[in-house]
């Protein structure tokens, strides 16, 4: 009897142990398919070929936060493991991502509301060249950068966790929670970096994304935007050529020569360049109500 007592607990503690592997290797194809989600995002972002940047590269850029925050969710209902049952660490860490993101977002419609007043000087000064050459030309200003008052931000300071030796969901969660903020973070330093011209940010933001975002699409792509970065190229493509045409129109304003063309130039840009604005900052907008909205939602949900 105690044989046959000690053979039914050694096969019940050899079946414990399958069903714990098995679920354990569960819940790591589970964070597998989310990489592979944020992956395949990143290709496709790559694959739309536009010029490091550019606004239309900023914009689809900044559109990966929102898909990846969706990646995150699938997760969390795909392994069964709702806010109300994480531990404190990572609702902790929910929240703190949820607030640098909508500060960060504030400081992108800070640099972006700076581009929509420069460009609306630069618009005034063109009519008044129409009336006056001379008057025109001392409101004819190029677009300076404008650095955003960005003050310290509490980004993640753990050390990275191996994503192989993830054993159980909330720790599943909290890793992918971290591949979420780390790479969501990165984006926003190099939109960041590229409407302000600064790059303090995105070196801030850099290495941690590095450390966490482990798929090699994202090497690819953040190779490429340090490379433009550290050659001092960063700043938006379309302020540079608004830019240049207003460097040719006063030019040839002050050489007394005729300047129609020039004019015209000037004024498709600008067009172009106000359109491009009020298309970033209604997405800014949106993303910013759609953080928010979660944010409260999981603080709401706490309270009852």
């Amino acid at each position: 009897m105690v044989l046959l007592v000690a053979k039914i607990s050694k096969l019940y503690s050899k079946l414990e142990n399958l069903h714990h592997h098995s679920q354990t290797e569960a819940l790591l194809a589970s964070f597998e398919g989310f990489e592979s989600q944020v992956s395949n995002h990143l290709i496709k972002f790559q694959s739309l070929g536009l010029k490091i940047l550019s606004f239309s590269w900023i914009h689809q850029l900044f559109e990966l936060i929102s898909l990846v925050n969706k990646a995150f969710a699938r997760l969390v209902v795909e392994i069964e493991y709702p806010a109300s049952k994480w531990e404190s660490s990572s609702i902790d860490e929910y929240l703190k991502y949820s607030l640098n993101l909508l500060d960060f977002f504030n400081s992108i419609s800070s640099s972006l509301s700076h581009l929509a007043q420069a460009k609306l000087s630069l618009s005034h000064g063109v009519s008044l060249e129409e009336k006056s050459s001379s008057l025109g030309l001392k409101n004819l200003k190029p677009i300076q950068p404008f650095k955003p008052n960005n003050k310290k931000k509490d980004l993640v300071k753990e050390k990275v966790k191996d994503g192989s030796s993830l054993s159980c969901k909330e720790e599943v969660i909290h890793h992918a929670l971290m591949v979420m903020e780390s790479l969501s973070y990165w984006v926003c330093g190099v939109v960041l970096c590229g409407l302000s011209s600064d790059d303090e940010i995105y070196f801030e933001v850099r290495n941690l994304a590095i450390g966490y975002v482990k798929v090699s699409s994202f090497t690819r792509l953040e190779s490429s935007v340090y490379e433009f970065v550290v050659e001092k190229k960063n700043g938006v493509k379309e302020v540079k050529e608004v830019n240049d045409s207003l460097a040719k129109l006063v030019d040839a304003i002050s050489d007394e020569k005729s300047y129609d063309d020039e004019a015209e130039d000037l004024r498709k840009k600008l067009g172009v360049f106000e359109a491009m604005l009020e298309g970033f900052g209604k997405e800014v907008d949106h993303l910013f109500n759609e953080v928010l909205s979660g944010r409260n939602q999981l603080i709401n949900g706490f309270r009852h």
